[in-house]
């Protein structure tokens, strides 16, 4: 054997060509050995073993020899089947030979093969099919050029029974359900919404007229491009500083002072409280904002909750992209504080603050008023949670973490 067998497995390998072991392999396969013992022997996983016979092979060492009278066709992409594939396939056929030998032979992948016998075979007057590699390849070249005419070019009727509906002020979607309870029996009479929209918003198709588009309830003559996260436009004033440039210490929670913070919003989103959770102790605290959540107001309410706190104790806050938070930047000058934000959609990254959330809403339900509940009752809830012991600080409770690192 002229390879070291790996002797460790556990680890992942990663984008290794397994030349000789695949070669290997296969000569104790052909001398009797099973699958499971040629893969023990070889160091590979039985199931790679079982993927190399299935026919995922390499198809620089598996596809068969060209013939001089199967030559390839010119000018035929590697990712297609070409004409010699075709004419060995149907050879083998006869032969009685399985799809996954067949695929093992060219070096193709079983589904690949499978597909080409389903949809390129033809049926006699006796319902019987039959692969003919000539016309499957006449076929297959006919179905490749770009672009073909849509389902609704192709079908008259189907256009003039689809044009007929948006000036009655009918939605794609109940456009394409006529079709299907008018003509039950008539599938290429049915399309989905997807096609109508293309067939008005697609340049150069021509399939439906243009004024059409006027019809619809968004009066839109071309498609709204969804907004890409990187393609955002400036949010604040004051440029954001990104999570990605929070400092190291906060990310792994060994010094305190790291908090994250958020609201959660009453009825019809006219009343708020504010929550802040320190990462390191998970201790809360709950600004009030009595007369709203503007941007002044939230700013205002969080300098004088922070203002209550040992220096030390407030090194950073982290918060989503909410507009509330459009005055980040004169909250950092009165506080010397400095905000970075998460990035678009990822709550995730303010784990600890969307927990303490929910807890909260075992107080506060969501549908309700918040602005009945006075400063008070917020510090008694933000009380409550830090004597509540947790799991993740070892049965110690927030306060109790927070007394040490005051006291230390």
């Amino acid at each position: 054997m002229d390879f070291e067998i790996r002797g460790n497995r556990t680890v992942a390998q990663g984008p290794k060509r397994l030349v000789r072991e695949r070669a290997e392999y296969f000569r104790l396969v052909d001398q009797g050995f099973s699958g499971k013992e040629a893969s023990q022997l070889v160091g590979i996983h039985e199931r790679t073993g079982r993927e190399w016979r299935n026919g995922r092979m390499d198809p620089a060492r598996s596809r068969p020899p060209a013939r001089p009278e199967r030559a390839a066709c010119s000018g035929t992409p590697g990712r297609y089947l070409g004409q010699d594939e075709r004419i060995h396939i149907a050879d083998r056929l006869r032969e009685k030979a399985s799809v996954r030998m067949i695929a093992a032979e060219l070096g193709r992948s079983p589904s690949t093969v499978s597909r080409e016998i389903r949809r390129n075979s033809t049926v006699d007057p006796r319902g019987r099919r039959h692969y003919r590699p000539h016309a499957a390849h006449a076929r297959a070249e006919a179905r490749r050029p770009r672009p073909k005419p849509g389902e609704i070019g192709r079908n008259p009727r189907l256009r003039d029974f689809i044009q007929d509906r948006p000036a009655r002020k009918w939605s794609p979607e109940q456009i394409c359900q006529a079709p299907r309870d008018t003509f039950p029996e008539r599938p290429e009479m049915h399309v989905v919404h997807e096609t109508v929209y293309q067939a008005l918003y697609v340049q150069g198709r021509g399939e439906l007229r243009r004024e059409l588009a006027a019809a619809l309830r968004t009066g839109r003559a071309r498609r709204k491009p969804n907004r890409q996260a990187g393609c955002r436009q400036r949010r604040f004033a004051t440029p954001m500083v990104m999570i990605s440039e929070r400092p190291a210490e906060a990310e792994d929670r060994a010094v305190p002072g790291h908090w994250e913070g958020d609201l959660i919003i009453g009825k019809d989103g006219a009343s708020a409280i504010g929550t802040l959770v320190e990462r390191a102790t998970r201790y809360v605290m709950l600004p009030h904002l009595p007369r709203g959540r503007t941007a002044e107001q939230v700013r205002d309410a969080l300098v004088e909750t922070v203002q209550t706190l040992p220096t030390h104790l407030v090194r950073s806050l982290t918060w989503d992209q909410g507009a509330e938070m459009a005055a980040h930047g004169s909250f950092t000058v009165a506080t010397g504080v400095p905000v970075y934000f998460c990035d678009p959609a990822s709550p995730w990254q303010r784990g600890s603050n969307e927990n303490t959330n929910g807890l909260l809403r075992q107080y506060f339900p969501k549908g309700t008023d918040l602005a009945v509940h006075g400063p008070e009752h917020l510090a008694a809830v933000a009380a409550e949670l830090n004597g509540r012991p947790r799991k993740t600080l070892g049965w110690e409770t927030p306060a109790e973490r927070l007394h040490k690192l005051l006291a230390a």
